[in-house]
């Protein structure tokens, strides 16, 4: 016997089937690194007219990345590369967050506090500024091992000594629009990180806390008579009633409101055979009855608007009170009267503000009370409760206490709870300047939010939020650099010049050079009327303003930002603060759009915690499957919902990615030999299967490409996955290997075959290339197409021929026939008929219209069913035994083992075997291509 293994053009590669990511992408990433690649993808990008900005939203550089982390940069990844490929200048400048409190935590832990293990306060910072530099390398190292392009040797940082003094700068714009202002209003306030906090740096967790109903009596027992028309003796100890949550507040009580459009309702109340009358909202008797497991007798009832000008006695220090009315006070919960600490409560600072009055503030930065308040003197307030609550008791105040478990605002970083407080603090002023209209009015008009609810989202946080505060009382932050007057605390008439000057400064020698600044040596001498401010800026308040600092900043950016893209949590924090600044400094939003992803979660739809142990690391990721797969889970999950991950979840997203990569490889290893300026066959040298697959490839192309447009990464993956694996690995690499494997070398089927794999291949790895980016980049090298970019990630779509066949089939129909064929094959298979397709013959029985589709492809119909005869016939000879397929009418299939014998070479069951003397193991077809001019092929 003959070998004719050498006259086989068979497939060669040194692609490798398994992908080894784990230690091979890094090898890649190192030598990228090495050649440079964000440089080389700028410099033959950079001059396309079209740009496209995403604006990084900086992560904290504090702690390792984690799972979030690897969805967001991956996700803006995807959008960055998918807008080079499509003909964009997409440059991406990763930034990082390096000022405020976890950072000043982290130093003060691991190496002590100002006077104890710093000098000074310069000392702690330039410590800061080292550990945010140490965290920024950490993180930007697992960013890079995860294949994201951008310039990493020059990110921005907002400690940068010039974004520090852009950021300055931004303060002085908004100063110099009148938005700025100071003030003593109830903020979030940290009794941890003694300092105030902004509302994305609050979360809301359950917790169980003391409530009471307190007794506060009519300072004017005569004027409650006037008023209710009640006797003498029932107005003794007639009282009104507050419900409270925070008992704490108690002592800085200085009013209680009512609503006048409320019915009130005069009661008789027995405790311990003492009797009192009770003043209540006659909505809420039911309630409080059950409530208080006591039964009231109703004496008369009152409107809301009779209480205007009463007093009452609070329960601390003997204070007089006065009565005032306040929409926000309803039935829904409560007793219709609401203990009013403006000090400590926004609704209560607001219905204050027409009375005029000093905010009584008896709480310290720590969360301790003064010590000139009675009873709580030096408590904390998290621990007064159940204090006040007995001196309520002993004093005949308190109605009924009770343990309830509701929402509590906590700090999201020291998780402890939060009181709201006011302080002398600096605000961007929101309503008074209608910069919450303006701003709604912009989002609305003016910027394209995916997912469509991310809009609503924006504008109701928009809706209710107050003023912003903007200081906070810590060291290592960008100043708060203006001076105001000693007596009136009015900023500097020449703050703006002011500014400028400081800017420069800072600029020069980071934010030390304010610290360090004396008044005298800057005013002369106006300093001796002037200080200087000694807080610094809310880091959401640096991070807002890089639309200034970083966009308007360096040359390859540019503002508005065409994307801003985050976690849903941002519609409340960068996307607000962003937004907040530029429509104060630009009257204008910083974006055109707004991209929102959600969290990841566990299988059973958890949020990933450390405690619950349901935590997958990307670094372990990597490091296992890596970061392609990694990348592959990414953009194939529904990002604008929960992300759900897990082992099992990965390892198919792992699966998948051996099917896209294994397509890649077969293809690359039948390209051997293949040189598309000298091989490619023109229009009319198709085959016609091969001109309908790069067709496919050219409509899949433009459905790519629209769903790239759209951030429909998810549909791309399956699309990927159904090309790869029906399109391609199940329909045509399958019917071509006979074609590619037989025919002759130069041969024009062979040819054609390697004409079309290549623009399949060279449009295949460019869908990739945004995803699988390892992948996409390895496959491009083994390619190998002379004159091309060394990168795939600089290139553009393929620009796909539009090749017609001579002559041409209907191949979409003669797809899903072949799969009718697939069925009755592996039916004869099991019945042990037939060993396997080549090992088979068929009959097809057509109805008319299926019929014409088969009989054109004359004797290659063999080989669309991969066996070694087919024969079509009219379906009215099909006999019971055929096989059908109910999904698929007008078609029947009988399979035979033909009797003929095997060739050798290409496997086909055959009489014509042994037709040369020359070579008796050959078919004619096979001997043709060994030793003659080559088959013919039209079709397939």
């Amino acid at each position: 016997m003959t070998d004719y293994k050498s006259t086989l053009n068979l497939p060669s590669t040194t692609f490798p089937m398994r992908g080894n990511l784990a230690k091979r992408e890094p090898q890649m990433l190192r030598e990228w690194i090495r050649l440079e690649w964000y440089d080389v993808v700028r410099k033959a990008t950079e001059n396309r007219k079209r740009k496209f900005i995403l604006h990084d939203g900086p992560p904290y550089a504090n702690g390792d990345i984690h799972i979030g982390h690897a969805v967001n940069k991956v996700l803006k990844d995807i959008i960055i590369k998918s807008k080079i490929l499509d003909g964009f200048n997409a440059p991406y400048v990763p930034g990082w967050d390096c000022h405020g409190l976890p950072i000043e935590h982290q130093v003060e832990t691991t190496q002590g506090k100002i006077g104890s293990g710093f000098k000074d306060a310069n000392e702690f910072r330039n410590a800061c500024r080292i550990f945010a530099l140490k965290q920024i390398e950490k993180q930007k190292s697992d960013f890079q091992r995860l294949g994201i392009l951008g310039d990493w040797e020059n990110p921005y940082l907002t400690m940068n000594p010039k974004t520090e003094a852009d950021i300055v700068r931004s303060l002085g714009v908004i100063i110099a629009n009148g938005q700025f202002s100071r003030g003593a209003k109830p903020i979030f306030w940290c009794t941890e990180c003694k300092s105030a906090l902004a509302e994305a740096e609050v979360e809301y967790v359950d917790r169980k806390t003391t409530t009471v109903d307190v007794r506060f009596p009519f300072t004017d027992p005569a004027h409650f008579e006037k008023i209710s028309g009640l006797r003498a003796e029932d107005c003794k100890q007639a009282s009104v009633v507050i419900w409270t949550t925070t008992p704490w507040t108690l002592p800085a009580n200085q009013f209680v409101c009512f609503n006048k459009f409320i019915t009130y309702s005069v009661v008789k109340y027995n405790k311990l055979n003492e009797e009192y009358t009770l003043v209540l909202a006659s909505d809420r008797l039911t309630e409080l009855e059950d409530s208080w497991k006591v039964k009231f007798t109703t004496l008369t009832n009152i409107c809301g608007d009779k209480f205007e000008g009463l007093f009452v006695d609070a329960p601390w220090e003997n204070r007089k009170v006065p009565l005032i009315h306040g929409l926000h006070v309803t039935t829904d919960v409560g007793t219709g009267f609401v203990h009013s600490a403006p000090a400590y409560g926004l609704d209560d600072f607001l219905a204050s503000e027409s009375l005029g009055i000093d905010l009584l503030c008896p709480v310290q930065d720590d969360g301790t009370f003064s010590d000139d308040v009675s009873v709580v003197g030096k408590l904390h307030v998290h621990k007064a409760n159940p204090v006040i609550a007995d001196y309520l008791e002993k004093t005949k105040r308190l109605i009924s206490k009770a343990q309830i478990e509701h929402s509590y605002p906590h700090c999201w970083r020291h998780k402890a709870p939060v009181i709201y407080r006011a302080t002398s603090q600096w605000f961007i002023r929101m309503k008074d300047n209608n910069l919450l209209r303006d701003g709604q009015y912009a989002i609305e008009k003016n910027v394209n939010f995916v997912p469509q609810w991310g809009r609503k989202r924006m504008e109701m946080m928009l809706k209710e939020r107050p003023d912003w505060c903007i200081s906070r009382q810590r060291k290592w932050g960008v100043p708060i650099s203006i001076f105001i007057h000693r007596k009136t605390n009015k900023i500097h008439p020449e703050t703006s010049k002011h500014i400028e000057e400081i800017a420069s400064r800072i600029e020069k020698d980071g934010v030390n050079a304010w610290f360090d600044l004396k008044p005298s040596d800057f005013l002369g001498e106006e300093a001796a009327h002037y200080k200087k401010v000694d807080d610094v800026l809310d880091v959401w308040f640096d991070s807002g303003t890089t639309h200034y600092s970083v966009l308007s900043m360096r040359s390859e950016l540019g503002f508005p930002a065409d994307l801003y893209l985050e976690g849903s949590d941002q519609h409340r924090g960068w996307f607000q603060s962003s937004l907040l600044t530029s429509m104060a400094m630009n009257n204008k939003a910083p974006y055109r759009e707004v991209l929102t992803h959600g969290f990841t979660v566990d299988a059973n739809g958890r949020k990933m915690s450390k405690s619950v142990g349901n935590v997958i690391s990307p670094q372990k990721v990597m490091d296992t499957l890596g970061a392609d797969v990694l990348r592959f889970w990414i953009a194939s999950s529904d990002f604008t919902k929960e992300m759900t991950v897990s082992n099992e979840i990965l390892d198919r997203s792992a699966d998948s990615y051996r099917r896209i990569r294994n397509t890649c490889r077969f293809m690359l290893a039948n390209l051997v030999g293949f040189n598309p300026a000298e091989h490619a066959v023109s229009e009319l040298e198709m085959i016609s299967l091969d001109a309908h697959m790069i067709d496919r490839t050219r409509e899949l192309q433009a459905t790519i490409k629209s769903l790239y447009r759209n951030y429909k990464f998810s549909e791309i993956t399956q699309n990927l996955l159904q090309f790869c694996s029906i399109d391609l690995g199940g329909f045509y690499l399958d019917i071509i290997k006979d074609r590619q494997y037989t025919c002759q070398k130069d041969s024009r089927p062979r040819r054609s075959c390697q004409t079309a794999l290549f623009h399949i291949l060279n449009s295949l790895i460019r869908w990739m290339a945004p995803i699988l980016s390892f992948t996409a980049q390895e496959v491009w090298q083994a390619m190998s197409i002379k004159g091309s970019s060394p990168f795939v990630f600089s290139t553009t779509f393929a620009d796909i021929p539009n090749f017609q066949a001579i002559k041409s089939a209907d191949w979409k129909k003669l797809q899903l026939i072949r799969e009718v064929v697939i069925k009755a094959l592996e039916v004869a298979r099991n019945d042990g008929l037939v060993r396997g397709s080549l090992a088979s013959s068929v009959i097809l029985y057509a109805d008319s219209e299926n019929f014409e589709t088969l009989a054109d492809l004359g004797n290659e119909l063999k080989f669309l069913t991969i066996t070694s005869s087919a024969v079509v016939e009219k379906l009215e000879k099909s006999p019971q035994s055929a096989f059908r397929d109910e999904k698929f009418q007008g078609l029947s299939v009988v399979v035979e083992a033909p009797p003929a014998p095997r060739c050798v070479r290409c496997w086909h069951h055959s009489f014509e075997i042994g037709s040369s003397p020359a070579h008796p193991e050959l078919c004619r077809r096979c001997v043709v291509n060994v030793e003659g001019d080559g088959e013919s092929r039209w079709y397939a």
